[in-house]
């Protein structure tokens, strides 16, 4: 799994410090979307184990989740991450351009974003949005804290 950056966020998971996770390679190539970039996989970097997991144990007291934007398209990769983030105690978020994510990697979600980004329905602080922003345990959608 190759990423172009890791950022701390704030407003992506409501309620959470986020480690994000802006992962490569994305397939969905969607028009208009704000990370074109993420296209190719070879503008990122490798996320090996020992820099994913060092740089969770440091954030450890100041960050609650982990986001991942994109990577399901990895998915042992993506995976093999969640569980080393929820043996760290952090909870995990998805953010994906998919309408249906594989079961496997929702057991391991707290939050999951679906759907394209579609230019004139706009983002999840738009009322008309096509994107849902859930809580995977509970099934409730969420874009009401984006609005």
């Amino acid at each position: 799994m190759f990423f172009f950056s890791f950022d701390v966020v704030f407003k992506e998971v409501p309620g959470e410090v986020s480690l994000c996770f802006s992962i490569c390679g994305c397939p969905l190539q969607c028009k208009g979307c704000h990370s074109p970039y993420l296209f190719k996989k070879e503008n990122g970097k490798f996320l090996d184990d020992d820099f994913y997991q060092k740089t969770l144990i440091d954030y450890q007291k100041y960050a609650t989740c982990v986001l991942f934007m994109g990577g399901e398209w990895e998915k042992q990769e993506l995976l093999s991450k969640l569980k080393i983030a929820k043996m760290l105690n952090y909870k995990t978020c998805l953010y994906s351009g998919l309408e249906d994510i594989d079961s496997e990697i929702l057991a391991h979600l707290d939050w999951v974003k679906t759907g394209a980004w579609k230019d004139k329905l706009g983002g999840l602080d738009k009322k008309t949005t096509n994107q849902i922003f859930k809580n995977v345990k509970t099934g409730e959608v969420l874009n009401h804290l984006f609005q």
